[in-house]
């Protein structure tokens, strides 16, 4: 029992030398999000740590294995939809995610849970759901009238 204990802390202790990139990349904010502050305080509350490069990265993101997650949770958002590029997401791929983003925001998948279990602030509420969907609705509607 004691061999275990020991090698388990051992193994801990080497895995903290695995140490995955955590970034937040300069923002150019000639390409960056600019919306209205309502919606703009939403997102920055409940998507931008994991969808834009301002993330506020936790205590609990310096810590193998848990880092892993939260770094590949993070740049795997910034891949789906990253605010930061706003301008730069050719219009056809921006209905998508935002088509996307209705759905995930109105069945609960977004924010993911367990972001949420500790971030209870993100957490949307049906108002937020709803001011969510209307905005990106129209930003749709922009995105195709500027095809």
């Amino acid at each position: 029992m004691k061999k275990i204990l020991l090698w388990s802390i051992v193994i801990l202790l080497a895995i903290q030398l695995i140490r995955p990139e955590k970034s937040n990349p300069t923002i150019d904010q000639s390409i960056a999000l600019h919306a209205p502050q309502k919606i703009q305080s939403i997102l920055k509350r409940s998507c931008y740590d994991c969808h834009s490069y301002e993330t506020k990265w936790p205590w609990y993101s310096n810590i193998a294995p848990i880092s892993w997650v939260v770094i590949s949770h993070v740049n795997d958002g910034r891949e789906a939809f990253n605010f930061s590029n706003w301008k730069k997401i050719p219009n056809n791929i921006k209905i998508k995610r935002l088509k996307r983003a209705i759905k995930t925001t109105r069945n609960g998948m977004m924010p993911i849970s367990n972001y949420l279990w500790i971030h209870k602030n993100a957490a949307l509420s049906k108002e937020d759901k709803k001011v969510i969907e209307q905005w990106c609705h129209q930003e749709i509607a922009k995105c195709q009238s500027s095809k």
